[in-house]
């Protein structure tokens, strides 16, 4: 009976009928081994954000020497703790992270400089502090985001004193390298020749928040808060502009002597001593050129009419040699008569 039995597996084994079986669990064992032989990666990676909150404290607070280049920029410091946390989440690069102030609902965007604050905290910049309404040790929400490039922005300087910049875009152009990204809203700041100027941002394209690493963007600015252009006097019809008295003429020219003398000592003058009366002439006004052209110099000079009589007599007179008179070097002198 064992040997029967045998033979009977072994002819149904080779029956035709468990061949598409047999294809199929050779073709599911297959698989199962490269599943086993390159582990969970034959799946694609989940991104998993970053949201954590910490104490926020300005630059000024960080222990050491003073940190000018995290103040004038747009990025932050972060704990050691975080840069592992990070890597273990595969984020996009790069960081660009979301902060919120719950307590106010201020929102600000912003990338990060280093890893090297005490655990539990982070620092930030002056101004994104006042922008979050955020005090020394405020509670701030931190959260991973992935942010458009920037293509288009418009700032807003908050003082007219912006404009005395000889080239206002270079100096913007400068101060954003140490940005990551821009919110709208935000007021930020940047230092030119030991000097702050606070920008606000009016607009930002394509969206609300930017990313500005690595991109090509335009740039426009707004009219400074308190700005005031200047206002061009137009006559009105049928009104004389006045000409000032530096430009009227006196006829009878420099008087000399009309001046009055006073002493080295500060004392009052003896006597009294009547300043020269300066003859008052009749006064004429320039006369203005109608025909101006800015292309053209015209060189107006006062020429006296000529007497066509007299050239003419001076004409036909005839040439007469040795005519002139002599002039003696030597005066006589004069003897006075008894």
């Amino acid at each position: 009976m064992d040997d029967i039995s045998d033979v009977s597996i072994a002819r149904f084994n080779d029956s035709p009928y468990l061949r598409p079986f047999r294809m199929q669990f050779k073709q599911c064992n297959r698989k199962l081994q490269i599943f086993l032989q390159f582990g969970f990666n034959v799946f694609p990676d989940i991104m998993r954000p970053f949201n954590t909150q910490y104490r926020a404290y300005s630059v000024s607070m960080i222990p050491g020497n003073e940190r000018r280049d995290v103040e004038a920029g747009g990025k932050i410091i972060m704990p050691p703790s975080a840069l592992d946390q990070l890597t273990r989440l595969n984020i996009e690069y790069p960081m660009l992270f979301k902060l919120t102030n719950k307590n106010t609902d201020r929102v600000t965007h912003c990338g990060v400089l280093e890893f090297v604050a005490d655990e539990g905290k982070i620092y930030l910049p002056f101004w994104m502090m006042t922008n979050l309404l955020l005090e020394e040790g405020g509670l701030i929400k931190v959260e991973s985001v992935s942010l458009p490039v920037a293509t288009f922005s418009k700032f807003q300087p908050q003082a007219p004193d912006f404009l005395d910049i000889t080239n206002p875009k270079a100096v913007l152009e400068n101060a954003l390298r140490s940005f990551a990204c821009l919110t709208s809203g935000d007021v930020i700041a940047i230092k030119y020749n030991e000097k702050i100027y606070e920008l606000c941002v009016l607009e930002t394209r394509p969206g609300k928040a930017v990313s500005i690493i690595e991109c090509d963007m335009n740039v426009e600015f707004a009219a400074p808060i308190g700005y005031q252009e200047p206002r061009s006097h137009r006559q009105q019809p049928g009104q004389e502009e006045e000409t000032p008295m530096d430009d009227i003429v006196e006829a009878d020219g420099f008087v000399p002597f009309a001046g009055e003398g006073n002493r080295l000592d500060g004392k009052e003058r003896s006597g009294d001593l009547s300043p020269v009366s300066t003859p008052q002439g009749e006064q004429r006004r320039g006369i203005p050129n109608c025909d101006y052209n800015r292309r053209k110099l015209t060189f107006i000079r006062e020429v006296r009419p000529i007497n066509n009589t007299e050239a003419e007599e001076k004409e036909l007179q005839p040439f007469e040699a040795f005519k002139g008179e002599g002039q003696s070097l030597k005066q006589k002198r004069t003897t006075a008569k008894n």
